[in-house]
């Protein structure tokens, strides 16, 4: 596993979206969590040497509102596993959807979503495996889906979101932006205006 700051890691996640501060707002978890200094960067699957799921993992419902609008949804939902198996820190990374990509559809759409999939995944535990050592905490990532259509291929749909390899994912945007602290603000207005700008959509 690469090995990253978490608190860079977090302010690289608070940007790669919009809904990634409505992520917080509609989570149980502290927005002003101060986490680790440092923590593993792991990719989806690639805890399983260190962590077991304790106990069903929990599924996204759709949310209220929106499950007759026969969209195909996915969500990429950045999130950490905290020494103690519990999960928080919750980020939307990537998001789509089959009628307009990742262009939010309709107003409150990408908060719904994503308020669902921290609903579901802030329920998943894990247990440490004892032939790892101590537990230290861990953020990586989970490919959420919601599926409508019949024709649709569940892997294709997940496709949509999936991020490979999140280190470079988190990397990319190190490289794109000045992360100096003073300097966040500014950046995650550059993306949010970018997303309006391919809506068409004012403030």
């Amino acid at each position: 596993m690469t090995l990253l700051p978490l608190a860079f890691a977090t302010a690289l996640c608070a940007m790669a979206t919009p809904a990634a501060a409505q992520v917080q707002a509609s989570s149980e978890t502290d927005p002003n969590l101060a986490p680790p200094e440092s923590a593993q960067i792991a990719n989806e699957g690639a805890i399983r040497n260190r962590w077991a799921l304790d106990g069903e993992l929990a599924l996204p419902a759709w949310p209220d509102g929106f499950a007759q609008a026969r969209r195909d949804v996915c969500l990429a939902l950045g999130y950490t596993i905290n020494p103690d198996g519990s999960t928080s820190n919750f980020h939307v990374l990537q998001q789509w959807n089959s009628d307009t990509g990742g262009i939010e559809p309709a107003d409150g759409f990408w908060a719904a979503f994503a308020g669902a999939g921290v609903d579901a995944v802030r329920q998943w535990k894990f247990t440490p495996r004892p032939e790892a050592g101590a537990p230290q905490p861990v953020f990586t990532v989970a490919t959420l889906t919601w599926k409508t259509r019949a024709d649709t291929w569940p892997n294709a749909l997940r496709g949509r979101c999936d991020i490979d390899n999140l280190a470079a994912f988190l990397h990319r945007y190190q490289e794109r932006y000045d992360l100096n602290d003073h300097l966040f603000d500014r950046a995650q207005r550059r993306n949010e205006d970018r997303h309006q700008a391919i809506a068409g959509t004012p403030y």
